[in-house]
């Protein structure tokens, strides 16, 4: 999702400046002439599409200060690039005071602009990211928190929220990696239990021998070991919602004492001499089927029926690709914010790999997936080369060059000289990993004459050859002072280094 800015200056010269500027960095822009009009734009609907705002300090209807005041006031935290043409001390004070993220004096240069809103969209980013932690921490994400905009998803989203009015059992089904725990936070915190404990239990990853006492709890002195009272998860969650992940794995003989717990509203926590009373929302998510299950006898029929009294299934990532690229824009502005990557987005082939991949990991495998690309990418755009593994699985060449390699040796056949290299193509930027002998040649020679061939076909443009070569500039001038052709990152000395390293 590519990311908007408003430009709001009373100057159509300067905002026209700006606007080209800032289109040229791949964003959305929007105008506004004045304070008045820009504050009704960001308190409209179509204000929360707005990732960035640059704000000129003196107009004649509404100034920025104003601006920026009433923005806060309404807990906007958008954040916003104060542009003025005076630029003393104080109105820099000032405006840092009333909320500003950066200071520019006019006239800004375009380098000095970009680096102010690729600063300042981080900053937004991670601020987002530190507001939806917190609301998952204190049990307060909402179905809006989510990254979704895929028609079946709405279905979901509308029996979430009808499930959240009321205390009935919710059985959550889909595929691992879907976000089932998700969605059930989505719905403790559009309910009246929102901000209360929200205990989640993988029921496929407790201890046989602690199951009792990890879901109801013991008494002090109850069994070996028992040197402490200990709270089940019942009572942990006691007036807040108790999440049972994977419920198809809970042994038969829990099954019987969760199925008493629910239908009681009590439970008997080990060494106990009385049951004690819990008030709990039960949500529960399975990746099996409990139906089938219950066929063969490998899980409670009552206890089914118990939980799976409104049911909800979560599609499948490939089943809603319409949320890949919104996912993806997410993940990767999180990363490479949190890992101070200058990346800011997809190139188109690299964005049209991720959505014809089938994605069987679904949510959690995209998010690693994109996580790995943002720590391994030194451009500003993934490209395929990015995603060497659903390339290969998708049978995409993830390498942007042609290496010939010498004839594989058959199987228990005598190693022996290999016959002379030969040519494997007609495309003049080929090259053959035998010398003239028939033997292997050396990486570092090798590298070399790859340097020197992508010099050659991208006309000495760097940044290029950098991109092409999935290495970033400062590693491919370190490699070209190597091969004694230059270390200087001086853009006008390119065009002497690309002649020198063609000619060597």
């Amino acid at each position: 999702m590519t990311q908007t800015i408003l430009i709001v200056d009373d100057d159509p010269v300067q905002r026209r400046v700006l606007e080209a500027a800032i289109s040229r960095l791949g964003l959305i822009v929007i105008t506004a002439p004045g304070g008045g009009p820009a504050l009704d734009l960001l308190f409209s609907p179509r204000g929360d599409s707005i990732s960035l705002v640059l704000l000129d300090l003196v107009m004649p209807d509404i100034n920025g200060i104003e601006v920026l005041n009433k923005l806060r006031a309404a807990n906007q935290e958008t954040p916003v690039i104060v542009l003025t043409a005076k630029g003393g001390i104080d109105s820099a004070v000032e405006a840092m005071r009333a909320g500003a993220n950066d200071f520019l004096v006019k006239p800004a240069s375009p380098e000095r602009i970009r680096v102010s809103i690729q600063n300042a969209l981080k900053l937004g980013v991670l601020s987002g990211e530190v507001n939806r932690l917190k609301k998952k921490q204190k049990n307060l994400l909402v179905f809006d928190d989510l990254v979704t905009c895929a028609p079946a998803m709405l279905q979901v989203i509308r029996l979430g929220q009808r499930a959240a009015q009321s205390n009935i059992p919710i059985l959550i089904e889909g595929e691992s990696g879907v976000g089932k725990e998700l969605i059930a936070r989505a719905i403790q915190g559009g309910s009246d239990r929102a901000g209360k404990p929200f205990i989640a239990v993988n029921c496929g990853a407790i201890p046989e021998n602690l199951i009792e006492s990890i879901l109801f709890g013991h008494e002090k002195g109850a069994f070996t070991g028992a040197t402490d009272k200990h709270l089940g998860k019942f009572q942990e969650a006691h007036g807040g919602t108790l999440f049972f992940d994977e419920i198809g794995e809970l042994r038969l003989d829990m099954q019987v004492k969760l199925l008493r717990a629910l239908q009681e509203g009590e439970i008997d926590p080990v060494g106990s001499k009385r049951p004690v009373k819990v008030d709990v929302r039960i949500i529960s998510a399975t990746n099996r089927s409990l139906a089938d299950l219950t066929r063969d006898n490998a899980f409670r029929e009552d206890l089914y029926y118990r939980l799976n009294v409104f049911p909800i299934h979560i599609p499948a990532l490939r089943e809603r690709s319409e949320d890949i690229p919104a996912l993806a824009e997410y993940f990767v502005a999180r990363f490479a914010a949190e890992e101070n990557k200058p990346v800011s987005g997809f190139a188109p082939e690299a964005m049209a790999l991720l959505n014809s991949y089938s994605w069987p990991g679904n949510v959690r495998q995209l998010e690693n997936t994109i996580f790995r690309a943002v720590v391994l990418c030194d451009t500003d755009a993934l490209e395929v080369v990015d995603f060497p593994q659903i390339a290969s699985a998708m049978g995409v060449a993830a390498e942007p060059c042609n290496i010939e390699a010498s004839p594989q040796r058959p199987p228990g056949a005598a190693m022996s000289p290999a016959p002379s290299a030969q040519t494997v193509g007609s495309s003049p930027f080929t090259f053959s990993a035998t010398d003239a002998s028939g033997h292997m040649r050396k990486l570092g020679d090798m590298e070399a004459e790859l340097i020197r061939m992508a010099l050659d076909r991208y006309d000495g443009h760097m940044s290029e050859v950098a991109r092409r070569l999935g290495i970033g500039r400062s590693t491919l001038y370190r490699k070209l002072k190597d091969m004694g052709l230059g270390g200087s990152e001086d853009e006008s000395a390119d065009t002497d280094v690309a002649q020198r390293a063609v000619g060597a």
